[in-house]
Order: structure tokens, then C-alpha cells, then sequence
């Protein structure tokens, strides 16, 4: 009961890391204000996404499965990213969180792959649920990036102008 109700909450997660995760590592500057805000938000909702995939037991009903293993690596792969990232290792970060992002990639192309995994079924018996709650992951990550914007313009000083 507990994995179904979680499913839901463990795809918005991982829906919001897929955006922000895609936002951050396509913009540039790396390492301002506002990629350290949306990765900071991208951090929680990975870790999110990887503690809550293990009350989710539904390809082995009661027991681990090799997810689980796949969970643990990544897991293990943002904590470094993450250590890396305090502590001004840049090249270990990127590589790492990077790394973590295209994990996160495989297991949403793996999670549409397969017909009988909740998303393809969502999309068949309540696709308004599923658009409704697609929108609001986008809105999510919309207002972090607005928030990170808004920011940065706050804290940068106006042009001078001549007279």
C-alpha cells in the first residue's frame, strides 16, 4: 500500500531533477548563484528520489531488486558530487554530478520502456492525473529557476548612467 501511494511522489521527485538537473548543466556560467541554488534543489530531489526507491518494491513484491543496487550506486555518485562540490574539487563534481544525471536519464527511459511500469499505465488509465501532475513538476522547476534568476538580478548592480 505504502509502494503505491509512493509512486507518485517518488516520479514528481525524479520528474524535478530531470528538469532542473537538464537546466543546470545546460547553462553556463557553472558555479554562480543561481547553479547553486537549482543544484541544491536538484540534490534534494535526487536524494529524494533514491531513498524514497526503496519503499517502492513492486518488481519483487516485499524484496529488493537489482533497482535497488542501481539506487545505492547513485546514491553513492551524488554524495561524491556533492562532497566534491564543497569542497572546491570542480573536475570531481561535474564529472560526478553529470554522472548522476545521465543515471537519472537511463532510469526515466527505462521507466516509459517498459509497459507495465506505472508511467506508461498512467498515461493509459489516468492521463489527466498524469498531465496534471507533469505541469506541476514543470511549475516546480519553472519557480526554482525563476526564484535563482530573480536572485542573481537582485544582487548585480545597475548599469551607471551617464548625464
Amino acid at each position: 500500500m505504502l509502494s503505491a501511494s509512493l509512486c507518485p511522489l517518488h516520479a514528481s521527485g525524479a520528474t524535478v531533477a530531470l528538469l532542473l538537473g537538464a537546466w543546470n548543466l545546460r547553462r553556463n556560467p557553472k558555479g554562480d548563484r543561481p547553479h547553486r541554488l537549482v543544484g541544491r534543489v536538484w540534490v534534494v530531489a535526487m536524494y529524494w528520489t533514491v531513498i524514497s526507491s526503496f519503499f517502492i518494491k513492486e518488481l519483487t513484491p516485499g524484496h529488493f531488486s537489482w533497482i535497488h543496487g542501481l539506487s545505492i550506486f547513485t546514491f553513492v555518485t551524488l554524495s561524491i558530487g556533492l562532497w566534491a562540490a564543497l569542497t572546491h574539487r570542480v573536475q570531481t563534481h561535474r564529472r560526478f554530478m553529470t554522472g548522476s544525471y545521465f543515471g537519472l536519464l537511463g532510469a526515466f527511459a527505462g521507466a516509459v520502456a517498459v509497459p507495465a511500469r506505472d508511467i506508461l499505465q498512467w498515461l493509459v488509465h489516468e492521463p489527466a492525473r498524469l498531465a496534471l501532475g507533469a505541469a506541476a513538476c514543470l511549475l516546480a522547476a519553472a519557480a526554482v529557476i525563476a526564484v535563482s534568476r530573480r536572485r542573481r538580478a537582485a544582487r548585480t548592480p545597475a548599469p551607471a548612467t551617464r548625464t
